[in-house]
């Protein structure tokens, strides 16, 4: 499933307008909260700084299955939830 974040991707270097903070467990908010492990923002920002065009998935569930960190090593997902609903409120939700 292709998220909105890849249309955004295209034009150069988008800031957030705000972000607040996730409330509920939701996919959006598990990948947000893989994201954020790997030492980035969101989806966005990982396709600047990364500079590629599609994240790696699985493809049972949608969430984020690999993301390389900006020291270069690689974090490994499950296809399972990760984000325990003690982690939720921790994910950061920007708002483009």
């Amino acid at each position: 499933k292709m998220s909105e974040v890849s249309e955004v991707v295209t034009k150069a270097d988008i800031k957030p307008k705000s972000m607040h903070r996730a409330k509920i467990w939701s996919d959006d908010v598990e990948n947000l909260y893989r994201f954020q492990q790997a030492g980035y923002r969101d989806e966005v920002e990982y396709k600047q700084v990364k500079k590629v065009d599609k994240v790696e998935c699985w493809p049972e569930t949608g969430f984020v299955k690999k993301l390389q960190r900006r020291d270069n090593t690689f974090y490994y997902y499950n296809r399972q939830r990760e984000c325990e609903d003690k982690d939720v409120r921790k994910v950061k939700v920007y708002v483009y």
